[in-house]
């Protein structure tokens, strides 16, 4: 297992970061998932055979891209839904 933390835009609440959660959690490999609002940071353990790829386009499709991708119009609208699902997920 290794530790890997991936910074991404987007991520404003409690809402986003459940989101995130609940999705990484399906991936296969990933384990111990921790998200920092404040800080924009997802923090995961990883088995040997996952690629952090795979993670980041998780994210991505999420609408939270890792810091060094473009933070498009249409990555900010999937963030927006992500963010009220998760909030409806957290209730």
């Amino acid at each position: 297992m290794s530790m890997t933390k991936i910074t991404v835009q987007n991520l404003k609440c409690g809402g986003c970061a459940n989101t995130i959660k609940k999705n990484l959690e399906k991936i296969r490999g990933v384990s111990n998932i921790s998200v920092e609002v404040e800080n924009g940071v997802v923090t995961f353990d990883s088995g040997l055979e996952l690629k952090v790829e795979t993670v980041e386009k998780s994210l991505r499709s999420l609408g939270y891209p890792p810091i060094n991708d473009e933070n498009t119009f249409s990555a900010k609208a999937k963030s927006y839904v992500s963010c009220g699902m998760g909030r409806i997920m957290n209730n």
